[in-house]
């Protein structure tokens, strides 16, 4: 990052102005830190920071932004300063000074500032870059790009596996989609390698995609990264051949079961590896995937198969943003009547049966669950537990 036209105005409010020169493909978590300190000293007698003033970036692409800040609570006596600038940025998982600039400045008199006792930042697009607001991490939940690229990498990397040093090494996803969680956590993780596998190529549409949300060509560019079609019951890797192993999202929808793809995994993974799990809890509040077609969250344990699949290929549904993919509602009731029905007690038992043991887990469950006479035969466990995350050792 390049500190250019560094300035700092003492005129009415003391006011720093500086262009960022980001040359990088994309810069995660920036942050900018503004420092006062003497002439000739080394220890600053001022501070501010624009992630601190409340200002969170999750990320920016290639351009060049403008900065400026007021500092609203700055009290000097009079002599001479110098005032320094620093960017940060989080790569490969650690925090990292990536450039600064500094200026000389002298005060005549004290310089006190009564206004609202804290920084005015601004940080704007210039002309020729993407606007800050048009970013998906601006757009929040709402937005498909966000909850993969932005929420869901970070469940994994830093939530469920606390950025471990595994990370930096072999990685594979079993069933990554269109393989934005994987983009996500590869930039921001730099691992050795990351391989995601699905056999419906869903990935295909990651370069459309990324462009889409207004990252670089060139971060699909790296070998390190790569995508292929093949099925997690038959994993083309050897034995103990990555440190990390993840399947977000995928377990529930392999056809005719998931055991051959745990054991594969295991196999695959070394000992004393990290697998990470996110799957879908059939009879929880979102494990249906049916959500586009019903408000009612437990319609499929109601109705008859044969009444909720004529009202899933009748029913318009209310489309989620999916990375480009159109589904029917044909395709739709495929997904749910391949759907493995996932508990969270059996499915603790088969991981610990194969060897895997439990590091971090979090629970998400629903507020209340309505008891109506269709569901009394269900354990209050299966329907209160929304979504399971969940990290593990590979014991061999």
């Amino acid at each position: 990052m390049q500190i250019q036209d560094l300035s700092f105005s003492l005129e009415g409010a003391p006011q720093v102005k500086a262009k960022l020169n980001l040359p990088a493909a994309v810069l995660f978590e920036p942050d900018i830190q503004i420092q006062v300190l003497p002439a000739e000293g080394v220890e600053s007698i001022y501070r501010s920071d624009f992630s601190a003033a409340g200002y969170p970036v999750a990320w920016l692409p290639r351009g060049v932004y403008s900065l400026q800040c007021r500092l609203l609570d700055l009290d000097l006596p009079p002599g001479d300063y110098r005032l320094r600038v620093i960017v940060f940025s989080v790569f490969g998982g650690e925090r990292k000074a990536l450039g600064e600039s500094s200026t000389p400045f002298s005060c005549r008199e004290r310089m006190t500032f009564t206004g609202l006792a804290q920084p005015a930042w601004q940080l704007q697009s210039a002309p020729g870059t993407v606007p800050i607001e048009e970013l998906a991490w601006n757009r929040g939940h709402e937005d498909w790009f966000f909850r993969h690229f932005d929420h869901a990498a970070l469940v994994v990397s830093d939530y469920l596996l606390k950025k471990h040093p595994l990370l930096k090494g072999r990685i594979l996803d079993v069933g990554c989609g269109d393989g934005i969680i994987d983009l996500g956590i590869f930039l921001r993780m730099q691992p050795e390698e990351l391989i995601g596998i699905d056999p419906f190529r869903g990935f295909d549409r990651l370069p459309e995609v990324a462009a889409a949300n207004h990252l670089p060509a060139d971060v699909l560019n790296d070998e390190r990264l790569q995508f292929r079609a093949e099925d997690g019951n038959t994993i083309p890797y050897p034995d103990d051949h990555f440190d990390v192993v993840l399947s977000w999202g995928s377990l529930e929808h392999i056809a005719g079961g998931y055991r051959q793809t745990l054991i594969e995994i295991r196999r695959v993974l070394k000992n004393g590896g990290l697998f990470f799990v996110h799957p879908g809890l059939y009879y929880g509040a979102v494990g249906n995937h049916l959500g586009e077609f019903f408000d009612d969250p437990f319609i499929h344990l109601k109705l008859p198969e044969a009444e909720l699949r004529e009202a899933v290929l009748t029913a318009k549904p209310r489309r989620m943003d999916r990375a480009g993919h159109v589904a029917d509602p044909e395709e739709y009731w495929q997904w749910y009547t391949e759907l493995n029905p996932i508990r969270v007690g059996d499915f603790e038992q088969e991981l610990r049966e194969l060897g895997f043991e439990p590091w971090r887990v979090a629970l998400r469950t629903s507020d209340i669950i309505e008891y109506t006479p269709e569901l009394q035969g269900h354990r209050m466990q299966d329907l209160a537990t929304a979504e399971l995350y969940l990290s593990a050792w590979n014991r061999k």
